[in-house]
């Protein structure tokens, strides 16, 4: 069995309106950033995995992401592995 780091970012898609990043982006304005715009707020998620190959290991990450770390309704996910 090997190790493996995965790093997941979950994010709102682009049609969902994010009430998040629509007040953050609002407050750069106060900052004096109003150059800053259209922000969108989303999640990190680090987990590590035990598997035989890297291939494996996507599909499990696939796996959770699909079923319990995003709400493929409303969001989408992308995720990168490195062996440790």
């Amino acid at each position: 069995m090997k190790t493996f780091q995965a790093e997941i970012d979950v994010m709102p898609k682009k049609e969902i309106l994010d009430p998040q990043g629509k007040a953050v982006t609002g407050s750069m304005k106060n900052l004096g950033l109003a150059e800053i715009n259209n922000i969108r707020i989303g999640k990190h998620i680090s987990l590590q995995i035990e598997a035989d190959s890297a291939e494996i290991a996507r599909e499990k990450v696939e796996l959770a992401c699909k079923n319990l770390l995003a709400n493929l309704i409303m969001e989408s996910y992308t995720f990168k592995i490195e062996q440790v």
